[in-house]
């Protein structure tokens, strides 16, 4: 039996990945599951599940939880909390599902701590990816993407890196592929995350909406494959069918396939290097034709080159870019600034925040708050 430790388990990834577990009750055991304010759905799901830990970040939800909770689950607050689960002696795998900068932490811990990690966090790649990385390689743990298109590339390199010559990460374009930019100006929260293909969370379906997923992903491949700019590239796919393609030197591509759904690379994470049901149907080419491929558009989406940029900058520009991000998207999702300003937002605290190589955890996080701070401000001015 496999003790799985689920950090974000009331998001959708932790949704889907508790719907592979109900498909293999013989083969894993959720050991502990942790949230942020949702104390209800925790409730739900400590009932179900039976964990031995529970962790909720936010102190008066853990506090409400404990209050309601019956059975032997032992409730732990805070974020250090979720370090401990991450990192426990007994936790084999850790899914890394914690949206934002606030999953880094846990899933450095479980790095530092051998675990095999299933990574739905791009951010601490994007934040800290030298330091994951090593952490990583130090410790023997095992390393295995949930992203639809990074579990693409790492299945299409089961068979080696020999003679690659480039990965190409697919993205959806999301809601706005075809709208025209003049019409951008005037999207609301409500139609910036109405995705046509994936089901997804508020805060990841804007950042489908601008590009900048990709943008975030285009980094976390970076890191994942050890490949420099020059060798990734991005296309626009909107059926969502083809998850991303490998290109060899000799000619040939591999690319991945599938329905979009989430379940599939989850299932394949957990059972890696074999394959178990997922609970999604087979795909079936002849429903799914025409397959539309067009390059991505830099101008219209400004935060898909941002991404590429700080990229190529390095040191503390990805921290910057995603700090940046997170409190922009925020403000737009609470009305603050509209979607336009997203992009404006990221630019003006890139240039305002000082660009040096962190070199410690300390360093990535207060350049982190730094960077929140200079974004909030610039917010401020378009509020």
């Amino acid at each position: 039996m496999i003790n799985i430790a689920l950090l974000g388990a009331t998001g959708s990834i932790g949704q889907s990945t508790l719907s592979v577990v109900d498909l293999h009750p013989e083969k894993f055991n959720i050991f502990a599951l942790s949230a942020h304010t949702n104390w209800q759905e925790m409730l739900r799901l400590c009932n179900t599940y039976k964990p031995t830990f529970a962790v909720m970040t936010d102190e008066r939800a853990a506090e409400q939880l404990s209050s309601q909770i019956k059975g032997g689950t032992v409730v732990l607050s805070g974020a250090k909390a979720l370090d401990d689960i991450a990192s426990h002696e007994q936790t084999d795998y850790v899914m890394a599902a914690i949206v934002g900068a606030a999953g880094m932490a846990s899933s450095l811990a479980a790095a530092l701590s051998g675990k095999r990690i299933m990574l739905a966090n791009k951010e601490s790649l994007v934040l800290a990816g030298g330091l994951f990385m090593q952490a990583v390689k130090d410790n023997n743990a095992e390393l295995i993407p949930v992203d639809s298109e990074h579990s693409a590339i790492f299945q299409c390199l089961q068979g080696g890196h020999s003679g690659l010559s480039k990965i190409q990460l697919t993205a959806s374009g999301g809601p706005f592929l075809h709208t025209p930019l003049a019409e951008l100006e005037t999207i609301t929260p409500e139609q910036a995350c109405a995705h046509p293909n994936w089901s997804m969370g508020r805060k990841i379906s804007v950042d489908s909406a601008t590009m900048m997923n990709k943008g975030l992903e285009v980094i976390e491949a970076h890191y994942l494959f050890d490949l420099p700019t020059r060798s990734i590239d991005v296309v626009v796919h909107p059926q969502s069918i083809v998850h991303s393609s490998v290109y060899f030197e000799d000619g040939s591509t591999l690319s991945q396939l599938g329905n979009p759904d989430m379940r599939t690379v989850i299932s394949y994470a957990m059972s890696y290097p074999d394959r178990i049901i997922s609970g999604v149907p087979a795909l079936d080419l002849t429903q799914n034709s025409p397959l539309e491929f067009y390059a991505p558009d830099f101008n219209k989406f400004p935060c898909l080159r941002l991404a590429f940029e700080s990229l190529e900058k390095g040191g503390s520009a990805m921290g910057t870019m995603n700090a940046a991000n997170e409190i922009a998207v925020s403000s737009f999702l609470e009305g603050q600034i509209k979607f336009l300003d997203i992009s404006i937002v990221i630019e003006k605290t890139l240039e305002k925040a000082r660009h040096f190589h962190p070199d410690t955890l300390d360093d990535v996080i207060n350049n982190d708050l730094n960077a929140r701070t200079i974004a909030s401000e610039v917010v401020q001015a378009y509020a």
